[in-house]
C-alpha cells in the first residue's frame, strides 16, 4: 500500500510529538512545502492555521530566529510552512499550536490592548522573555512558557533542516575530502568515558 502525503505529514507529526523527529522526514516536510508553493505562484497557503495564526508563528519565528548576517531568519527559512503542514497532519500538533498562540494573544492582550502580533515589538519581546526561563514559571505563565519552549524547538528544527539552515551550518553533504583528522577533543571525550581508561 502507498502511503499519502497526508500519511507521510501525519507520521512525522507524531513523531515530532515523541521528540523523534528524523532530519529526513524534515527534509521530506520543507519539499512538500516548496511543492505547495509552487502551485499556488510561490505564495504558501496554510492548511491547518488560519490567516492571524500563520502570521503570529512567522512573527515567531523571525523573533526565535531573526535574520543575520546575510542568512535568512526563521520565516524566510520555512519554518511558519513547516509548522502548518505538521498541524495539518496531526490534530495533537494543531492543538498545541493552537493553544499556544492564543495563549499569546490572551497574554498580550491583558498586558498590552493588543493581539501579539499587533503589539508593539518590544512589548511582543517582553512576553517572550517572559516566557524563555522556567523560573518564571506560574500557574498563569506556566502554559505559555511550555509552549514557548516548544515553538523554539520546532522554530530551530525546521530552520537547521531547511535548504537555507543546512547552507548555515555549512553542511556539504557526502564529499571526499583531502584530508581527514580527528578533532583532538573528540579522541579526548571518548577516553575520558572508557572503562579502559589508565590509571
Amino acid at each position: 500500500m502507498e502511503s499519502t502525503r497526508r500519511d507521510l505529514l501525519r507520521n512525522v507529526a507524531a513523531a515530532a510529538l515523541l521528540g523523534q523527529l528524523s532530519a529526513e522526514a524534515m527534509q521530506h516536510v520543507h519539499e512538500h512545502a516548496a511543492e505547495a508553493k509552487k502551485a499556488t505562484a510561490g505564495v504558501y497557503k496554510p492548511k491547518a492555521l488560519n490567516a492571524h495564526e500563520y502570521q503570529t508563528v512567522t512573527k515567531l519565528a523571525d523573533l526565535i530566529l531573526p535574520p543575520e548576517g546575510g542568512e535568512p531568519g526563521g520565516a524566510t527559512a520555512g519554518a511558519p510552512e513547516f509548522i502548518d503542514l505538521l498541524c495539518s497532519g496531526s490534530d495533537r500538533m494543531a492543538q498545541i499550536w493552537l493553544g499556544g498562540l492564543a495563549w499569546l494573544d490572551d497574554q498580550s492582550l491583558k498586558r498590552y490592548e493588543a493581539t501579539f502580533l499587533d503589539a508593539k515589538p518590544a512589548q511582543q519581546t517582553e512576553l517572550l522573555d517572559l516566557i524563555a526561563y522556567r523560573r518564571n514559571d506560574t500557574p498563569e505563565t506556566g502554559p505559555g512558557i511550555r509552549f514557548f519552549e516548544w515553538a523554539r524547538r520546532m522554530v530551530v528544527d525546521a530552520y537547521f533542516t531547511s535548504p537555507a539552515g543546512v547552507k548555515a551550518l555549512g553542511y556539504k553533504g557526502n564529499v571526499g575530502m583531502q584530508v581527514f583528522q580527528v578533532p583532538q577533543e573528540a579522541i579526548t571525550y571518548a577516553i575520558s568515558r572508557s572503562p579502559f581508561k589508565e590509571g
